[in-house]
């Protein structure tokens, strides 16, 4: 038996554009992708705590302190939203029961402030 459970967390980092043009996905700066352990090309969710959209797409290496949607995404958000990107990963019981997420709180300009792990 599995359980999914969350892997990695960017907390309340701020969206610094909107692609409506790119073909899909999330840019985000590596450094926060790092952090929190979300790898390129993997599934997160993203939670807008601004406007309380609910989006699934993936994640792309992107510029420092960036944080882009891109593709049909880019219509749930503005500049200057704030948002939660989340990772999963998939654990027996057993795992789940010695794993801990990392979580990266991040400033206004999308600066990692703190790490928990």
């Amino acid at each position: 038996m599995t359980i999914e459970m969350l892997k990695g967390k960017i907390h309340r980092a701020v969206v610094t554009d909107a692609n409506i043009e790119y073909e899909g996905s999330i840019s985000i700066d590596p450094e926060l992708m790092a952090a929190a352990h979300i790898r390129e090309h993997e599934k997160v969710d993203v939670l807008n705590i601004t406007n309380g959209e609910r989006m699934t797409t993936y994640a792309i290496s992107g510029g420092r302190g960036e944080v882009c949607l891109n593709g049909a995404a880019a219509r749930l958000v503005q500049r200057g939203d704030k948002v939660i990107i989340v990772a999963y990963v998939q654990l027996t019981l057993k795992e789940a029961d010695d794993f801990s997420p990392s979580v990266v709180f991040v400033d206004e300009q999308n600066r990692s402030i703190q790490t928990i792990m």
